[in-house]
């Protein structure tokens, strides 16, 4: 059973309700460009079982620090061109790292090697105008071209819609390392608010069919 994360929370009341539904992550995003930037002191009290994400594109690794301490970050996303060597820094606040790569038609996986030692999981997302967020879902038959066994999250305009298309994707040899389907977009009413009730309806699916 894949596990589910749900990115861009920004309102208390909404986080509340959506970590009713117990998702495995929540994301809160910390770049002030972002419409669903994180702004709020404190995050609501969250279930145990599910980590709380920061997502940072581009960051200061003291930034990221303070950000882990203020909101006790489980793992930072790094959503920018941080390199290999930034990401031992970050390793160094004792929190997992998830480093996201958009994937374009001719994009080289061989880029990713120098990462593995550090980080504990890669997102794949779609290659758009912005860091993330774009609503568009990219060709997942490019994952076929992945050549390491670091799982990873699949991203990138996934909704209700794509429902089916998951259940495909799962029976492919590369959905063996994809750990988690992240959602985000495809489910807000307005930038930072999600919708409770697609998002139970999704996940009520995504587990019912045991994709």
């Amino acid at each position: 059973m894949k596990k589910l994360k749900i990115c861009g929370m920004k309102y208390p009341e909404n986080i509340t309700e959506i970590a009713a539904l117990q998702p495995d992550y929540l994301g809160f995003i910390f770049w002030e460009k972002s419409s669903r930037f994180m702004d709020v002191a404190t995050i609501p009290e969250l279930p145990e079982t599910t980590k709380k994400v920061g997502v940072f594109v581009d960051a200061s690794v003291d930034e990221i620090r303070s950000k882990v301490a203020q909101y006790q970050l489980d793992i930072v996303q790094l959503h920018g061109n941080e390199s290999a060597s930034f990401c031992t820094e970050i390793k160094l606040l004792n929190v997992e790292i998830i480093k996201v790569f958009s994937i374009g038609t001719n994009f080289d996986f061989s880029v990713l090697e120098q990462f593995l030692p550090m980080v504990d999981y890669f997102l794949f997302d779609t290659k758009g105008k912005l860091p993330g967020g774009n609503g568009l879902t990219f060709d997942w038959n490019l994952l076929e071209n992945y050549p390491f066994d670091k799982p990873y999250f699949l991203s990138g305009g996934i909704g209700i819609n794509e429902l089916e298309a998951i259940k495909a994707f799962q029976k492919t040899k590369v959905a063996e390392k994809c750990i988690a389907i992240d959602v985000n977009s495809q489910f807000e009413t307005k930038p930072g608010f999600k919708n409770k009730i697609e998002l139970e309806k999704f996940k009520k699916l995504l587990y019912e069919n045991e994709i």
